[in-house]
């Protein structure tokens, strides 16, 4: 069985190792949603890895509910996106951007209009806001034209991130935001071709990878799920089910890799996981599988060997460690994070942690 330090053909994307950088809000960009240089030299540093794929990216105002997170939707966010893949290729890496909707996720005060869902649903708890955490307020139900006009924005977005030197896309539809809101029964109380069914939960996710496959080539396209793990109010009764079937679909579609969050152990958040799906997609989906979810260098080594996953993606670990890749192949310790800046703005806990030999010589 390949080892975490072995080479692996993602589609067009070819990764001189399977230690992926999962994406990482860090909330850097600024109002108007504009990648900056200093989230260039974040990205740099961790450029080792296999391949980075970005932190979640916004196709459009209505779909971005985070402060401060990327947009990619306009020439500044472009620009400001092509500081960060320029200085990704210089330092030899690959990158790959996250494109996202957040659906019933988005605030008003941040998405500028009543927020949109697959049902007439809100999301628990609370939003992050500029003016501090306010209650989600109740989506409407996306109509047909908005489905259509949504894929469209998935397409403009991808056609974008190409444009800024972006090696691929990854599509997001894992915990809790749009597409997953459309995947999971419950989220999705829908009576029309969109909803009730497995195919017809199916639909949405399948016709936005078949319209960015087109757009930009889908050797170029993958997708992130999160289908053991109920995320931000939004679950499903039969995921084996769900994810088996979807398997399917992504080997008719010819989508080349995936990315499960996958958690064995209740998360953060306290969200206790159901039984791993991806043992059971694994007949299903030829593609290549990276698992994601509370990896060390030892464990990821050991669930490569077992032959379900073609790569691991860290997330946490990559922000305390630029030189992730280094430490694990040395077997050194792991610097811890500071949570309290995961998303403070500014270069404090972002670009200032040490890497080994920069640690040992002071």
């Amino acid at each position: 069985m390949p080892g975490l330090f072995d080479s692996l053909e993602l589609g067009s994307l070819g990764l001189p190792n399977r230690i992926i950088m999962a994406p990482l809000t860090r909330a850097r960009a600024g109002r108007e949603a504009i990648p900056n240089e200093l989230m260039a030299r974040y990205y740099a540093q961790r450029a080792s890895s296999g391949l980075i794929i970005s932190e979640a990216t916004g196709i459009s105002r209505e779909g971005l509910g985070w402060p401060d997170a990327p947009g990619l939707w306009n020439r500044a966010q472009v620009e400001g996106w092509r500081l960060v893949t320029d200085a990704v290729h210089r330092a030899g890496g690959r990158i790959v951007a996250q494109l996202w909707h957040m659906g019933r996720l988005v605030h008003p005060d941040l998405g500028l209009a009543d927020p949109i869902s697959a049902s007439a649903t809100t999301a628990p708890d609370f939003a992050r806001t500029y003016e501090g955490k306010k209650r989600y307020v109740e989506a409407r139900p996306a109509t047909k034209r908005d489905i259509r006009r949504i894929t469209g924005d998935y397409v403009c977005a991808a056609r974008k991130a190409i444009a800024a030197g972006f090696d691929g896309v990854q599509i997001h539809a894992a915990n809790g935001y749009l597409l997953d809101q459309f995947l999971r029964d419950g989220a999705n109380f829908r009576t029309d071709e969109y909803g009730g069914s497995i195919e017809n939960r199916l639909r949405f996710v399948s016709e936005v990878l078949e319209a960015v496959g087109d757009g930009i080539g889908m050797e170029r396209v993958g997708v992130r799920f999160s289908p053991n793990v109920p995320v931000q109010g939004v679950a499903d009764s039969d995921p084996i089910a769900l994810f088996t079937r979807l398997g399917n679909r992504l080997e008719e579609l010819n989508v080349p890799w995936i990315e499960l969050r996958e958690p064995h152990q209740p998360t953060i958040q306290g969200a206790i996981p159901t039984a791993p799906v991806s043992g059971a997609m694994r007949p299903f989906y030829s593609g290549a599988i990276v698992l994601n979810s509370d990896y060390d260098g030892p464990s990821a080594s050991t669930r490569l060997a077992e032959g379900v996953a073609d790569a691991i993606s860290f997330g946490r670990p990559f922000i305390s460690n630029p030189d992730l890749v280094d430490r694990i192949w040395a077997g050194a310790p792991l610097s811890p994070g500071d949570v309290e800046t995961f998303y403070s703005g500014g270069a404090g806990g972002y670009v200032d942690y040490p890497t080994l030999d920069e640690a040992q010589a002071a």
